[in-house]
């Protein structure tokens, strides 16, 4: 629903503030740019709501924790959302750097952290994405293991900006990353789910890969699709046998994979069942 420019002058101008405002900008010193020393969540806002947002700023707060950065107040980034959507509908990417420091790895112990949200247009997936299923693709790149990040949406981001450009054809949603030692952990975008029988795997992360909110909010419902879901090892000859595979992030919510490695899959309810449980 569109609004008058009276009712929030700024508004049609504004899309990121940085610590509130609209005109700073970031240091060059900044470690999220120097060191990629941060991190960042990314979700739907309807109607000027940030969806999920329990859910979204519990992970944020928690990887901030783990890195020792000092993550911004609920209410502040509450107000910048509130100031970029107005009541509209769009994307919302928020990033926490750990701050300014002078040349080097070190930085002191009073730094401020620096956050930036990001007001984006929602993407316009293939409607057939849902109605058909995807296909996805078997990235070359494997994941190195590095324990203490894992889980983390930090913004080191390079193993999956190199998984990305191995594939330039649009028919395919997705790439598939294994570990060091051929296990599935997610994909690119999103996190991977494996059904067989009644059973609803998702990768273990205690090596690598990222914990996403849809992730957990589907091993936490999965019970209300009567479906009994677990974190584990997957193996790759594993995922070729499940009876169904799903990625889901919070932007698309749940896919099914009716291709993927040379094997086809028909089309089944689970990804819709899946997609309802997230709407609700």
């Amino acid at each position: 629903m569109n609004h008058p420019d009276s009712a929030n002058p700024n508004h049609s101008h504004t899309q990121a503030l940085i610590n509130g405002h609209q005109d700073l900008h970031l240091s060059l010193l900044d470690r999220g740019l120097a060191y990629g020393d941060g991190v960042f969540r990314t979700f739907p806002v309807q109607h000027g709501k940030p969806q999920h947002w329990a859910l979204q700023y519990k992970k944020l707060a928690s990887d901030c924790a783990v890195l020792n950065i000092e993550c911004p107040s609920q209410e502040a980034l509450l107000a910048d959302i509130q100031t970029l959507f107005y009541a509209e509908d769009g994307v919302a990417k928020i990033i926490v750097t750990r701050g300014e420091s002078v040349r080097g790895y070190g930085y002191p112990s009073d730094i401020k952290s620096n956050r930036i949200v990001l007001k984006q247009r929602s993407p316009e997936y293939p409607p057939s994405n849902r109605e058909h299923g995807v296909h996805l693709y078997l990235c070359d790149l494997r994941l190195s293991h590095q324990p203490k990040l894992a889980g983390i949406k930090h913004l080191n981001r390079l193993e999956n900006v190199l998984a990305r450009a191995e594939w330039n054809d649009f028919n395919i949603a997705d790439g598939v990353l294994l570990d060091v030692d051929g296990n599935v952990i997610e994909c690119t975008m999103s996190n991977i789910f494996a059904r067989f029988g009644d059973q609803l795997l998702t990768p273990l992360l205690n090596h690598c890969g990222v914990a996403g909110v849809t992730r957990e909010r589907i091993l936490n419902d999965a019970p209300r699709v009567n479906l009994q879901a677990k974190q584990a090892n997957i193996s790759l000859t594993e995922l070729m046998q499940a009876d169904e595979i799903i990625i889901c992030n919070s932007l698309f919510g749940a896919w099914q994979v009716i291709e993927f490695n040379h094997k086809y899959w028909k089309k089944q309810p689970l990804a819709d069942q899946l997609t309802a449980l997230l709407a609700s």
